[in-house]
């Protein structure tokens, strides 16, 4: 909730507060764009920090804990900026420190779910997300008219979250001597992953890289196809994108439900995965042909279902194709730089997809782009062969 909030509505909505309308799509992706790469550039050096952390409050908890106050300082920045750079900086922190959070919590799927059982622990995340994008909307629309406080109030919610977390899970440390110092060269090691030794775990990150520019394409520009396509009124967005999560996380919470129970029960993961891009492509051509209301809840719709089928089976594919389980982390780490660079890369070629035939508003080519992409994330999926 602390951070789809700001990436599903606030930050839209902050950044039309500051800028021309003319000039919103561009504003917002550099604001998108320097978080996300700062959470890839993270995301797989916490994994590998935290993997060796030897505190006596575990592996997991400090990552945890101190990512998650860190975000909340800086979504006061954002809440508080009057300025595109004051956004970029307190959104750079805040992923600074979400992600560390994010990182502890995705290793925790290998760390403490038996194999048999991580599609359906894989479906239970999935659904937490589908609640904070509602909540975080319902929070969104509840506090329009006081937009600094649509930012902080999530941050708290997840801070006291964070607290729970880390009062229950039993989070050993590292033993002391288990891994080397941490170098350099092993700083660069952070970031590959060999796809000649481990070409499963290579066609999984494609895949998955793949399919989440499908998804950033989704959640990202939302608020701005409702004002641009649909007509919606500025001051209406927030309560019809209310609506339109609820549709969405109804179908999340369906589809992951169902696709995590189905990949356990008959131990398969790569068919669910493949159909749920597929799917996926399905809600975004449906956002690319549709103009008014009614077919942009349709189209969220589908996209929620396969969102969801895809958020419960794609973790536990990828616990599956993980080279080293003492390193997982690390490893998910890489994984999520697959999540992370879309977030990056689709805010940064958004204005030139929406200014195809002149003007910024050519939605129908940006949701292509992403339809084609989901698509083709789902071929990638086939050629991982150590998993049925």
């Amino acid at each position: 909730m602390m951070l789809l909030t700001p990436v599903l509505v606030t930050l839209a909505l902050r950044v039309a507060q500051i800028v021309p309308e003319s000039e919103r799509a561009g504003a917002l992706g550099q604001v998108l764009s320097l978080g996300a790469v700062l959470a890839l550039l993270v995301n797989p050096v916490v994994g590998g920090l935290s993997d060796r952390t030897t505190s006596r409050f575990g592996r997991r908890r400090p990552w945890l804990l101190g990512g998650a106050l860190t975000a909340l300082i800086g979504l006061v920045v954002v809440a508080d900026g009057g300025n595109i750079p004051t956004l970029m900086l307190g959104w750079a922190l805040a992923q600074l420190g979400g992600t560390p959070a994010l990182t502890a919590v995705t290793a925790g799927v290998p760390d403490f779910i038996p194999a048999h059982q991580q599609a359906r622990a894989s479906g239970i995340i999935g659904m937490t997300t589908s609640i904070a994008m509602i909540g975080g909307s319902l929070l969104a629309s509840a506090f329009s008219t006081v937009l600094s406080v649509a930012f902080i109030v999530p941050a708290l919610i997840a801070v006291t979250g964070v607290i729970v977390l880390c009062c229950v899970i039993d989070d050993a440390p590292a033993r002391t001597g288990q891994f080397g110092r941490y170098t350099f060269k092993e700083f660069l090691r952070s970031f590959w992953v060999s796809p000649r030794k481990h070409p499963d775990f290579a066609w999984n990150f494609v895949g998955r890289f793949l399919c989440f520019v499908g998804i950033a394409a989704a959640t990202s520009y939302q608020a701005y196809y409702l004002m641009d396509k649909v007509g919606i009124a500025e001051d209406k967005v927030a309560s019809k994108m209310l609506v339109g999560m609820a549709c969405m996380v109804a179908a999340i919470v369906v589809g992951s439900v169902l696709g995590g129970q189905l990949s356990d029960r008959f131990g398969r993961r790569k068919v669910y995965v493949m159909a749920s891009a597929v799917v996926i492509g399905a809600g975004l051509a449906l956002l690319a042909l549709g103009d008014s209301y009614g077919m942009y809840l349709v189209a969220i719709t589908v996209f929620g279902f396969g969102e969801g089928v895809y958020l419960s089976v794609d973790v536990a594919l990828a616990a599956a194709v993980l080279p080293d389980p003492a390193n997982s982390a690390k490893d998910m780490g890489v994984l999520n730089i697959g999540n992370a660079l879309p977030q990056s890369l689709v805010p940064i070629i958004a204005p030139a997809l929406l200014a195809i035939g002149g003007g910024t508003e050519n939605y129908g080519a940006f949701f292509l782009f992403g339809a084609v992409a989901a698509c083709l994330g789902a071929l990638a999926v086939q050629l991982v062969r150590s998993v049925k």
